[in-house]
């Protein structure tokens, strides 16, 4: 099996060879670069690259704006790298579309780790004939579990970025059921709601906020001390109408 590409962006030298080194030892392959324009230089002229590890410090453009243009034409798995405590860059740089983040100091076992979750989720879906097929269509709105693109009613395919397609899908696949914050947590990045986490709540609110050409309050509801429910009705098919 051919090795997964990475990019590790981080103006930090000795961070960058770290990182390189370690995930090269378990079977990555990995790029670097310094800074922002580098990086996006890179970004486009390697098709095959697997998921990107951003600092958000970065000289000249920082990791949120590159973030956001990778996201643009892109939805490749980002980690997100801070050094603040604070959580307001944790809660930004996930507004922004990362699909996970990790706080400075950290060790490359734990980043490996988070890594390997990410790539479990993004393997390529399998659909058979008994699947119910690979589209879900719910008030008019078609999620395409293949090509991972969401049309909302009477609009266009539009891409949908890995940790909202996998939230997206987490509904469709049970909805009508009480989904626990901590069953959701696990299920989309295979780890614990930590008691400061804010994750859970940005993606949400940014998947609500998706799906705003209905009522899309309604469609995720609150269930106040036990989680979340997906309302509407939900149909499988093999093709889109």
């Amino acid at each position: 099996m051919k090795a997964k590409r990475l990019v590790v962006v981080d103006d930090d030298y000795k961070i960058r060879e770290l990182l390189k080194t370690y995930l090269e030892k378990n079977n990555y392959q990995v790029d670097v670069a310094a800074d922002g324009e580098s990086f996006l230089t890179l970004f486009r002229q390697t098709p095959d690259i697997s998921l990107v590890v951003l600092d958000i410090m970065l000289p000249g453009q920082d990791g949120f704006s590159v973030c956001q243009k990778v996201r643009a034409v892109s939805d490749v798995p980002i980690i997100m790298l801070t050094a603040n405590a604070e959580e307001t860059d944790r809660v930004v740089g996930l507004e922004m579309g990362a699909d996970d983040y990790i706080a400075k100091p950290f060790s490359p076992r734990e980043l490996l780790a988070r890594i390997k979750a990410i790539h479990r989720r993004y393997e390529p879906m399998q659909h058979s004939a008994d699947d119910g097929g690979r589209y879900y269509r719910f008030r008019g709105h078609v999620l395409d579990g293949l090509e991972r693109t969401l049309t909302l009613q009477g609009g266009q395919p539009e891409s949908i970025s890995g940790a909202d397609f996998q939230l997206l899908k987490l509904f469709l696949d049970h909805a009508g059921d009480v989904l626990s914050r901590s069953y959701l947590m696990k299920s989309t990045r295979g780890r614990d709601l930590g008691p400061l986490d804010r994750y859970l709540d940005v993606q949400i609110s940014r998947l609500r906020t998706r799906l705003s050409g209905s009522d899309s309050s309604q469609l995720i509801k609150t269930v106040r001390g036990q989680g979340y429910v997906f309302t509407a009705d939900v149909e499988r098919l093999h093709a889109p109408d």
